[in-house]
């Protein structure tokens, strides 16, 4: 009982995402998460050698990277469990540190030149451009707290987007074009296989970081700062 008081404020804000999730108020997270997964698609490219030339999203919730070279395995492993990292990185990070306010501004900044460097079509970098600015504009006027509870919403989002899409993409919808396919057609195995592997992998990482995450109270006390 103690431990579930010393966590209300997260459990509600976990309970409020799963109640909104499929309403249109969802919408710019489930946007921003492909957004992730697109940008761990860029990183794990750039990383491994290749040159990423353009990256975008669209309004309907798909993403693209269009890039030459690189590691093919690690760059179509990269989407779901990139994005998932960078999730339970911004989580942990608003949890476990007082650095809200510079991981708001940073990632604002990571964004706008995204969207400089490979964003190339309007929706793109409208939705880029626009969610760089906000993040700008909450970490420097706002208050440590704001940013926190910002942070750990895009954290719980990607948390919650994550695992429903690998199992939605790759193992109920296993036909579908999707990353874990691609893999499947290059490297071998099945789609599924690769699939429940990811699932697996994105499973064990939550629960870690959750472990990490809730060893301590994370209720917010809401100071003025």
């Amino acid at each position: 009982m103690q431990k579930a008081k010393d966590h209300w404020q997260l459990g509600l804000l976990l309970v409020l995402v799963f109640a909104l999730w499929s309403t249109p108020v969802a919408i710019p997270l489930k946007i921003f998460v492909v957004f992730l997964h697109e940008l761990s698609h860029a990183i794990a490219t750039v990383l491994t050698g290749g040159e990423v030339l353009s990256l975008s999203v669209s309004a309907d919730q798909g993403g693209v990277v269009w890039s030459r070279g690189g590691n093919r395995f690690i760059t179509l492993s990269a989407g779901y469990l990139g994005s998932l990292l960078i999730g339970l990185a911004l989580l942990l990070g608003a949890l476990k540190t007082k650095i809200d306010k510079i991981l708001m501004l940073g990632c604002g900044v990571v964004l706008l030149l995204i969207a400089a460097l490979y964003v190339r079509d309007s929706f793109a970098l409208l939705f880029t451009c626009a969610t760089g600015i906000a993040m700008i504009a909450v970490g420097y006027f706002l208050s440590h707290d704001i940013n926190d509870l910002i942070l750990r919403l895009l954290g719980l989002s990607s948390i919650i987007y994550v695992p429903f899409d690998i199992l939605s993409d790759t193992i109920l919808r296993s036909g579908a074009r999707s990353d874990a396919r691609m893999l499947a057609e290059e490297f071998g195995g099945a789609t599924v296989m690769w699939g429940g592997i990811w699932l697996c992998l994105s499973l064990l990482a939550i629960f870690y970081a959750l472990k990490i995450a809730l060893k301590e109270p994370s209720n917010l006390t809401w100071s003025r700062n």
